[in-house]
């Protein structure tokens, strides 16, 4: 899959908040850089409006940007060169195989990291873990939708579940969650290639759903029917100016907030059935 790298020269003020207005696309990976920072998105998912938006956007916020096609063998050598390991805080380090392991962590998770998105650099899968960390997940079943690079479902295994289900649209983190999984001697997780739909329909303990906004929200409602009626929803991908929007749509379909966690202007919610 080929993508677009947007090279964006701001300043450092600015490339904290502009990240999140510029997520408002359908970017799914954003890389720091000495002068702002850079955003990919997947070729297939530039619209009308992608280039519309960004040049709103850079009048409106006085910043300059660059549009460079990548193709996939070369996104790939770019991604793996700039990779580094990833410590949410001492509960889990998340590390390439040229990357010496490290001492103090409660888990370690190897991976090849490819341009799937959910290396755990961007601020919800951090977030998704850090509640994780205090879910008992032993013995149950856990449905990790829009698994990226796996280690969501690879966390989840690791933390005793034994029942693992995992779901990608995008061809290369499907091939990855399974390269992954291999990599770390992960068991059992059943890995799908599509949609919510193409997963056969069952009930789950505990639901991840780390993706965006506009694929949780027409997506509550099937997520609702397939939590068990004690069982745990983590959503994120959304920014703090969609927090109400998504309480309201969360309400709609039955839930209720357990749980908020914010890092940067990003949100990730533990829900459970109302």
């Amino acid at each position: 899959m080929n993508y677009y790298q947007y090279k964006i020269t701001c300043t450092p003020e600015q490339a904290e908040w502009l990240v999140t207005i510029v997520g408002q696309q359908a970017f799914d990976s954003f890389e720091d850089t000495e002068t702002g920072f850079n955003a990919y998105i997947p070729e297939r998912l530039i619209t009308e409006t992608t280039d519309s938006d960004m040049e709103g956007w850079k009048d409106q916020f006085s910043f300059s940007y660059e549009k460079i096609f990548v193709p996939y063998k070369n996104w790939n050598e770019v991604w793996e060169s700039n990779f580094q390991p990833i410590e949410v805080e001492d509960f889990v380090r998340i590390r390439a195989d040229f990357h010496p392991t490290a001492a103090g962590f409660e888990h370690e998770i190897l991976i090849n990291p490819k341009m799937a998105f959910g290396t755990g650099h961007h601020e919800t899968t951090y977030m998704m873990m850090l509640i994780m960390r205090d879910l008992d997940l032993k013995n149950k079943s856990v449905f990790d939708f829009g698994c990226g690079t796996g280690i969501l479902a690879i966390l989840a295994a690791m933390r005793g579940s034994n029942d693992l289900d995992a779901v990608d649209i995008e061809l290369p983190s499907y091939e990855n969650t399974l390269e992954n999984c291999e990599i770390n001697g992960t068991k059992g997780v059943k890995t799908y290639h599509g949609v919510l739909e193409t997963v056969p329909a069952r009930k789950y303990d505990v639901i991840l759903a780390n993706i965006n906004r506009n694929v949780i929200l027409p997506s509550l409602k099937e997520l609702h029917a397939r939590l068990n009626p004690e069982g745990d929803l983590l959503i994120s991908g959304f920014i703090q100016e969609d927090e109400q929007l998504m309480a309201n749509a969360v309400a709609k379909e039955g839930f209720q907030i357990k749980r908020t966690e914010k890092r940067g202007n990003w949100i990730c919610q533990h829900l459970c059935k109302a």
